[in-house]
């Protein structure tokens, strides 16, 4: 028997009982283990067991795939849940899942930025934050500015924890911390000086910070009806 046309509808480019879900959800899991390069047609044909023409047949072409594996890997952090009895805790945590998602799914985080889908990525998370506010009582043009100034300062923050992984053009040794381990300046106190030496605790400042930005937009003890 032939073992090919077992697994594949004879001239179709398809195999029975694989569909596109199979094929984005493998080609997600790829891209978290092994990075943007790790995704590749060919790979992933070998993954699966077929041949790239099914994978095209199902999902079209890289971009398409790559298209797909962010809009999954968007519609997974849909389902963080939100909590909190305050409209400003509550804000807050779904400001905690931008920073943290973009965190625990690096690679992913990164393939949507070197594609230019980052606000694909983090649309489900921005309706579910504007939801909050709209809950809170910030409406209209205060609602777009809280979200994009709380988005902005989220990705302050993931710009930091990048680069304090070392990815980038000089390392380690281009971090801020580093470079001032070498100024010498009589007009700052040296106990501050000392201090710029140390990197930041960054979950630490992310929760002062991004919290004084959501208390500036939201008003005080709103109670949701969540």
């Amino acid at each position: 028997m032939n073992t090919t046309t077992t697994s594949e509808a004879s001239g179709t480019g398809r195999r029975a009982g694989l569909d596109r879900e199979d094929i984005v959800e493998r080609a997600l899991d790829m891209v978290e283990q092994g990075g943007a390069e790790a995704l590749t047609m060919r790979k992933l044909a070998a993954e699966l067991a077929v041949t790239t023409t099914t994978i095209y047949w199902h999902v079209g072409d890289r971009d398409a795939l790559v298209a797909s594996v962010i809009e999954r890997a968007a519609h997974r952090q849909a389902e963080l849940m939100v909590e909190g009895a305050t409209a400003r805790d509550r804000v807050m945590c779904v400001a905690r899942h931008v920073w943290r998602s973009a965190l625990a799914h690096r690679n992913v985080t990164a393939l949507a930025h070197q594609v230019g889908a980052t606000s694909l990525l983090e649309l489900p998370l921005e309706i579910a934050l504007t939801r909050e506010l709209d809950a809170g009582g910030v409406h209209g043009e205060a609602a777009r500015d809280g979200l994009r100034a709380i988005l902005m300062c989220v990705a302050g923050f993931l710009v930091v924890a990048f680069r304090s992984e070392g990815r980038g053009t000089g390392g380690q040794r281009n971090q801020p911390h580093a470079l001032w381990a070498d100024v010498d300046d009589d007009s700052i106190a040296s106990v501050t000086l000392a201090a710029m030496r140390i990197p930041p605790e960054l979950d630490t400042l992310f929760e002062t910070t991004v919290r004084a930005v959501v208390d500036s937009f939201v008003p005080a003890a709103t109670v949701t009806s969540h």
